[in-house]
């Protein structure tokens, strides 16, 4: 008599099969622009299972002016870590109003985590990755948990850690899309000017990649957009995109 699978082995044979899927519909799709990216994906490949996650900072006026083209009822996950700068707050009340989403859903840390693990608030002066954990990589897989796929708006240019980043891509059992990712600069300042979009207040001020306000600082010349994070820190992402993301969606799912 054939043993049944084991939890573990049905989750490894789901993400290798996802893997498969996101590798194949990146050499299918890759290729294609932004607006088709977006519109395949959120009225056929995902149609009715898909959201995207947005940080309204610096960059995001593009990826959701170019969702509300194509669905202004597609979910809109937002991250309210408790840390943001204010002025983040207004764009993203600015940008919703702009474009008529009309289903922006804000995820915030929970409460009895933060009581336990960040109680002083201050844990970011201590341990800024658990700070990450807590305020941003749990509430995300929880974000996206009813999802099968979400928009981001990463792109290759931003850091050499996203130098390599696909259009599709598996994150355990669902399928991540960075519909910008083969962008430059010149697109995105392009596309800003063509269609008129309001820029967040702090770019103004050198900040060209923006999270919360303690680990975020002005740009300085000549670095990439995203130095000003965790400035002094070997630290360049938050890990709401690495594996640890992976991790708290298969805990979420079991």
């Amino acid at each position: 008599m054939l043993a049944k699978p084991r939890p573990l082995d049905r989750i490894v044979d789901v993400e290798a099969g996802v893997a498969a899927e996101a590798a194949g519909l990146d050499a299918l799709y890759g290729h294609l622009s932004p607006l088709k990216i977006i519109e395949r994906s959120a009225r056929e490949l995902f149609h009715g299972e898909i959201a995207a996650v947005s940080s309204f900072g610096a960059d995001s006026a593009v990826l959701l002016h170019m969702i509300s083209e194509i669905d202004r009822t597609l979910p809109i996950i937002f991250l309210d870590t408790g840390k943001h700068f204010g002025e983040t707050l207004g764009y993203r009340d600015a940008l919703v109003a702009d474009f008529g989403l009309t289903d922006v859903r804000v995820i915030t840390p929970d409460e009895a985590a933060l009581e336990r693990i960040d109680p002083t608030g201050n844990l970011n002066e201590t341990n800024t990755d658990a700070c990450c954990d807590v305020r941003k990589v749990e509430p995300l897989a929880r974000g996206v948990e009813p999802f099968r796929a979400w928009f981001t708006g990463r792109k290759r240019f931003q850091a050499s850690t996203r130098a390599a980043l696909p259009v599709f891509e598996a994150v355990g059992s669902r399928i991540r899309i960075n519909p910008l990712a083969h962008w430059t600069t010149s697109d995105q300042a392009a596309y800003m000017r063509s269609h008129a979009l309001r820029e967040n207040p702090l770019v103004a001020y050198g900040y060209l990649s923006i999270g919360c306000f303690p680990c975020t600082q002005p740009v300085q010349p000549g670095e990439d957009a995203r130095s000003g994070r965790w400035a002094g820190h070997a630290k360049t992402e938050c890990g709401i995109h690495l594996s640890g993301l992976e991790k708290s969606l298969t805990d979420a799912s079991l």
